[in-house]
């Protein structure tokens, strides 16, 4: 079993992969590359790299597996990836002034699991902490988090509807974001701009307050009427999003404006960057703003 996640070194987004049945973390070679080289192309420097180092290039057939991770669209894709051992012997390979750091960061990783096994909660602080670190407000942040667990209890739901994963879940997703948003995920994400991104990391926070009554809600129908497969649960998936649609177009009756927003992370950035300068100006200094 694997379970896929995303580290920051120094802001770095370093994707990972914790194997339980070896009790190891996988990391993205590519992605380790680019954090030490800081290169605008980091798959075209690793392939440089094997080809002047034909050892390394060796070795990294042998030891290094094509693991599937997230994208940063949410696809899953194979990538070259590496215990911690062939990621130092990367490491040796390149010449970093992050090199101590970033080894001194892969024990700390290390570490931090064998912690959260043993404190399950310490992993939605760890995501939590990651979050700050981007720039977000720490109430969107509070709601991030809860949109993660409805999202797993959905997905354990549809597991045991005999939904497949993959496909099958990104077409009952596209028909609960059409159904409390009047558009499927694509056309979300060509509102708010974005490329790979993911669109919840893009949402505000009311957004992602609809999105989650409309998934809780599908929960909660699928469990009480227990659909059989994808197509029964594709109804159950518009009528829990529509009661999310209904809420949205209350809430745009009452106050004119449209729930839906091209506003992403660069928006929210900003929004915060003022709303700290203002903290900053009127408490005169006395004492620190809300931490972004």
């Amino acid at each position: 079993m694997v379970d896929s996640s995303v580290k920051l070194f120094e802001s770095q987004e370093i994707r990972s992969a914790w194997n339980e049945d070896e009790q190891e973390w996988y990391f993205s070679v590519v992605d380790v590359v680019g954090a030490l080289t800081e290169s605008a192309n980091p798959t075209d420097y690793l392939k440089k790299m094997r080809k002047r180092d034909e050892q390394l290039g060796s070795y990294l057939g042998t030891n290094c597996p094509q693991m599937e991770m997230l994208t940063a669209s949410g696809k899953k894709r194979k990538t070259l990836a590496g215990r911690t051992e062939q990621i130092l012997r990367i490491v040796q390979s390149i010449p970093s002034k992050k090199a101590e750091p970033f080894k001194l960061w892969l024990a700390q990783v290390g570490s931090e699991r064998i912690d959260e096994i043993v404190d399950p909660e310490l992993t939605l602080d760890r995501a939590l902490e990651t979050y700050l670190k981007k720039g977000y407000d720490r109430n969107w942040v509070n709601q991030r988090l809860q949109t993660i667990q409805v999202r797993k209890g959905l997905t354990d739901e549809w597991e045991n509807r005999g939904v497949k994963k993959g496909k099958e879940y990104a077409i009952l997703t596209d028909e609960i974001t059409r159904a409390w948003s009047g558009m499927t995920t694509c056309q979300y994400k060509d509102l708010k701009d974005l490329k790979k991104e993911n669109l919840r990391d893009n949402m505000t926070t009311l957004e992602l307050v609809l999105n989650t009554l409309a998934e809780v809600t599908t929960t909660e129908f699928s469990k009480a009427s227990q659909p059989e497969g994808l197509e029964e649960s594709r109804q159950v998936a518009r009528e829990g999003g529509n009661v999310a649609g209904a809420a949205r177009a209350q809430i745009e009756a009452r106050t004119g404006k449209p729930v839906t927003t091209s506003r992403n992370t660069r928006d929210f950035a900003n929004l915060v960057g003022d709303v700290l300068e203002a903290d900053y100006e009127l408490l005169d200094g006395s004492e620190e703003g809300q931490e972004s």
